[in-house]
């Protein structure tokens, strides 16, 4: 694919007020996706799929496919791009792992993405339950592939350590945005951690996958992208997903403006050129879109020598 001019890219952008074609979301219907969501609640769990509003909700759990939300539906962060509510969460849940892992097993799941709100009110920021459904999901549901969407745990090596003791497949965080724009987006968040938490995760279990995301939209400049993208090279991080910012309601941070197609499938071309092993990039891309072929085409686990 010829390489695209920066030039080109700005002046084929559309405005952000008219929503361009080739952003199309499908509303969730469907058997499948009912029966899901009444597993969903009957088992009294949450999916970031319906807390976060995601775009891709009636393709995966058409399909049979969503990822769990852990340790409740209240964060103890204010990011301005979440819809997620923010406040005082209630105590933990002790019995959630248990609960999650029968949930994957009546899905019959081949992958599985668990991923929690922030739980700052604790030192170990939750990662004992991360521990746990890993766990517990590997006992009840031999074979299904595990990817972890944590919090950064506010750097803490500890914390992390015990998630990736249980060695999921792939580790994801998503460092969201470009180093500019890091505290606009997510004010009680560091740099420093996120690099903390890929780079440890890497030198702790090498054979687990990284990976981290970026959304686009939110006034970062081109090059701050490729700065960033060349930053997650650094710490090691594996795969990468790149998807446009789409403003949850008027309180959040305003979207600056849609990237075209073409952006995406340049930013595809640049990442791997830059060394990540995946890069998932487009305007609907979230952090758990094809984790499944993620996992099984790139985790030694999955390919280990006969």
């Amino acid at each position: 694919m010829p390489t695209i001019k920066l030039d080109d890219i700005k002046n084929e952008a559309p405005r952000p007020q008219r929503r361009p074609d080739w952003i199309k979301v499908s509303p969730p219907k469907g058997e499948t996706y009912r029966n899901l969501k009444r597993l969903m609640r009957t088992k009294e769990l949450h999916t970031v799929c319906e807390e976060a509003h995601c775009p891709n909700m009636g393709e995966c759990w058409g399909a049979g496919t969503a990822t769990f939300l852990i340790m409740g539906d209240i964060c103890t962060r204010s990011c301005g791009f979440c819809d997620v509510k923010t406040g005082r969460p209630l105590p933990l849940d002790w019995e959630e792992p248990e609960r999650v892992a029968q949930a994957v097993k009546s899905m019959n799941l081949r992958h599985v993405v668990i991923t929690s709100v922030n739980r700052d009110e604790r030192k170990d920021g939750g990662a004992p339950i991360f521990a746990q459904v890993i766990t517990r999901i590997r006992e009840v549901q031999p074979g299904c592939s595990i990817e972890v969407l944590i919090p950064d745990f506010k750097g803490s090596e500890e914390a992390l350590k015990t998630v990736m003791d249980a060695r999921p497949e792939i580790l994801n965080h998503n460092v969201e945005t470009v180093k500019r724009l890091f505290r606009k987006v997510q004010p009680q968040d560091h740099y420093e951690w996120a690099q903390a938490t890929l780079t440890n995760a890497k030198r702790m279990e090498p054979d687990v996958l990284t990976k981290s995301g970026i959304m686009v939209g939110l006034g970062e400049e081109w090059d701050e992208i490729l700065e960033t993208m060349q930053d997650l090279v650094d710490w090691g991080v594996d795969i990468l997903t790149i998807g446009q910012y789409l403003q949850p309601s008027n309180k959040h941070l305003p979207m600056e403006r849609y990237y075209t197609m073409a952006e995406f499938a340049e930013l595809k071309r640049l990442g791997l050129e830059m060394g990540f092993q995946w890069v998932e990039s487009a305007p609907l891309v979230r952090s758990s879109y094809h984790a499944d072929k993620q996992a099984r085409a790139l985790s030694p686990m999955w390919n280990k020598p006969d």
